[in-house]
């Protein structure tokens, strides 16, 4: 067959030059209509889910939060690999589906998941997915911090919160920005029954 392949293409050498022009030009014809992407997104589609557990050490949040989480969401359909990380205060949990997966889709089947797995989480801890974002689009990292210490840490948390993420977000491109420790403000009110 290979023979008979070599034969033909050295007896007709016009019509193989012509057919091989013809395919070079409709390869270079296809190759400048082509979209070009400088980073190629290569990540399976990727579901993040987030927990925030204020006060607690990276062991207890590995034991309390991610635990129960892993085991909610061990069955999800199509899942080929399921990672975590526990840190201080914080918990990530990447499940990753197969090649094609439908993204939306998939998120719906890890929050049908995860509202069973809220109870099984200490009281006030809600874990939440984050927005439909690539792993190769963390770009960035910042800290906020006042090297003469005159600031509180819950103020400079206030201060990322109202001011730099939003500011942040209004970039164009800015899928999520997360801001972690330094405790939250907040307002408690407590009347008094003996003044009412």
């Amino acid at each position: 067959m290979l023979s008979l392949l070599i034969q033909f293409s050295l007896r007709h050498r016009v019509i193989i030059l012509l057919a091989a022009c013809i395919l070079l030009a409709l390869g270079i014809q296809i190759g400048r209509t082509l979209p070009v992407e400088v980073l190629p997104d290569l990540t399976k589609p990727t579901v993040t889910i987030l927990t925030e557990a204020p006060g607690l050490a990276p062991e207890e949040v590995e034991a309390r939060v991610t635990f129960p989480l892993e085991n909610a969401l061990m069955g999800v359909s199509g899942v080929t690999r399921l990672r975590t990380t526990s840190d201080v205060s914080l918990s990530l949990v990447y499940i990753e589906f197969d090649w094609g997966t439908d993204l939306i889709q998939a998120r719906q089947f890890v929050q049908e998941r995860l509202q069973s797995a809220v109870q099984n989480l200490p009281e006030g801890i809600f874990p939440y997915m984050t927005p439909i974002a690539s792993l190769m689009g963390e770009i960035m990292l910042v800290g906020i911090y006042d090297p003469e210490n005159d600031t509180n840490p819950r103020d400079l948390r206030t201060l990322a919160d109202w001011t730099v993420r939003r500011r942040l977000q209004s970039i164009p491109g800015i899928a999520e920005v997360l801001a972690m420790g330094g405790g939250i403000k907040q307002i408690h009110i407590q009347p008094n029954p003996d003044r009412m």
